[in-house]
């Protein structure tokens, strides 16, 4: 028996949100080594999409999201 559609969905935000912390952070870590602000968010941006890609795989790895 599978999950639920509600808990899939869920599932997903988490991963979202901790990707969202995860590019903060890298987007902090960046500006403290002194880079400009637009590429403080372009890395950000960039350890966001990697981030998230990332847990995505792996909950469907684990069969969470099938």
């Amino acid at each position: 028996m599978g999950l639920s559609f509600g808990v899939k969905v869920l599932l997903v935000l988490a991963a979202a949100l901790l990707a969202i912390i995860v590019a903060m952070a890298a987007g902090i870590l960046a500006r403290l080594d002194g880079a400009r602000l637009a590429a403080c968010v372009m890395r950000g941006g960039a350890t966001f999409g990697v981030s998230l890609t990332l847990l995505i795989l792996v909950l469907s790895s684990l069969g969470a999201l099938a």
